[in-house]
């Protein structure tokens, strides 16, 4: 099961607690009970349950966007995504043939696409 599952499970056992608690204050005896004891048993389970992290950092070293075509508005369109941790990465998606390419380090001052050699940006220093 998921993290979210997990989420839920805990949220949904408080809630019902709560509730339960609430509706024996008014007199509701046997329901309150019911809600009660359900909500006790939501919040168990959810506690037992395992907790998941997200992407292992292997995973999240050799990640790399889909390669896809990006609509032109008004000039072609890319897309750069650099990784904050170590190590640094760029990779580069060219919108008009949707080729991805990986250089190592932060964004480049300038970059071609390698596949269909167009000059995606140039930023002058």
């Amino acid at each position: 099961m998921s993290r979210l599952s997990r989420e839920n499970f805990l949220i949904t056992g408080f809630v019902c607690i709560v509730f339960g608690a609430s509706m024996s204050v008014a007199g509701l005896g046997p329901m309150a009970m019911t809600v009660g004891l359900f909500g006790v048993v939501f919040y168990i389970v959810g506690m037992t349950l395992g907790r998941q992290t997200g992407m292992s950092p292997e995973a999240v070293a050799n990640w790399v966007p889909e390669g896809e075509l990006l609509p032109d508005a008004g000039r072609f369109m890319f897309r750069v995504d650099v990784t904050l941790d170590e190590p640094v990465t760029s990779s580069i998606l060219c919108g008009p043939c949707g080729q991805v390419t990986v250089e190592p380090g932060p964004k480049p001052t300038s970059f071609s696409c390698p596949a269909c050699h167009r000059l995606l940006w140039d930023e002058e220093e």
